[in-house]
């Protein structure tokens, strides 16, 4: 069964993150892959944190080709329309359908602060062009030879306030033809599920992202990123750990456990330590 088609069950859907490497050596990227089997569907990051590497849409190539569902990922912010819709086309030609559209980081997160953006479409407007696309028809009104069929995706941030912007957002892009969401990291359960009792009727799956802490540097990090909210008695655990990757594992799987009893389904974000999401998984029940 097909990620579009378990979107329509009420299975609890997992689905992970992986970024590209920097260069053309892809062994370690298939290598964290591979611990990913039976995952419902897998990401491939568009130049995450506005870095720069290999593109979503080969990795995602390379995913169906070991037999994993790939979800590409596509930033507005490096592309103008004319490669926006090529991207969309060539994905669809490759077989790659799951398509999660981001607005993606400003260059002055990376290494590229000079960087020009581009942002010639937004995020809802990004949509609605794939399903104009769906129709036969492109942007310049003119008719494809074939038309390409996909299950698109688009973020929200629950942990933003106020919480009414996100909302109305969310709803711009379901109307626009979004079928799924994944959101910001997660780590206080009670917030996002107020925020969930909210939007629950809108009819599309929530994937609520959880992000495994490996140390109390990396959380100094989380905690810089806008919208995160790391709660101070999960920021003690981590600080007062004798092993804090052990310790973050059995946040993650605590997180996990927790979102069981209410969610859509979860989106777990290991960041380079994949080979510890099927343990994570495993103490999650």
């Amino acid at each position: 069964m097909k990620f579009k088609e378990k979107l329509k069950t009420d299975k609890f859907l997992i689905t992970a993150e992986l970024f590209s490497p920097k260069g053309t050596d892809v062994s370690g990227f298939l290598n964290r892959a591979s611990c990913l089997a039976g995952i419902d569907a897998v990401n491939v990051t568009d130049n995450q944190r506005a870095s720069m590497r290999v593109g979503s849409l080969a990795m995602c190539k390379l995913l169906l080709e070991t037999g994993i569902e790939p979800v590409m990922q596509i930033a507005c912010r490096d592309k103008n329309r004319i490669a926006l819709q090529s991207e969309l086309l060539s994905a669809n030609v490759l077989g790659i359908e799951n398509v999660l559209i981001i607005s993606g980081d400003h260059p002055n997160a990376g290494e590229y602060a000079g960087a020009k953006t581009v942002y010639d479409l937004d995020t809802v407007q990004l949509i609605r062009t794939a399903k104009l696309l769906e129709t036969g028809t492109d942007l310049a009104g003119k008719k494809l030879a074939g038309s390409p069929k996909f299950c698109l995706g688009a973020v929200v941030n629950p942990s933003a306030e106020p919480h009414e912007l996100q909302i109305i957002m969310l709803e711009k892009k379901i109307k626009s033809g979004a079928e799924f969401f994944q959101t910001q990291t997660i780590f206080d359960v009670n917030q996002y599920k107020n925020f969930y009792e909210k939007i629950k009727h809108s009819g599309v799956k929530i994937l609520p992202g959880v992000t495994l802490i490996k140390s109390p540097k990396f959380m100094q990090f989380l905690q810089k990123l806008p919208g995160v909210n790391i709660p101070q008695n999960i920021q003690d655990r981590i600080n007062n750990a004798a092993d804090p990757l052990a310790e973050g594992m059995r946040i993650c799987a605590e997180t996990i456990k927790e979102l069981r009893s209410f969610s859509d389904g979860v989106h777990i974000m290991a960041i380079g330590m994949e080979e510890y999401i099927p343990e994570i998984l495993k103490n999650s029940f």
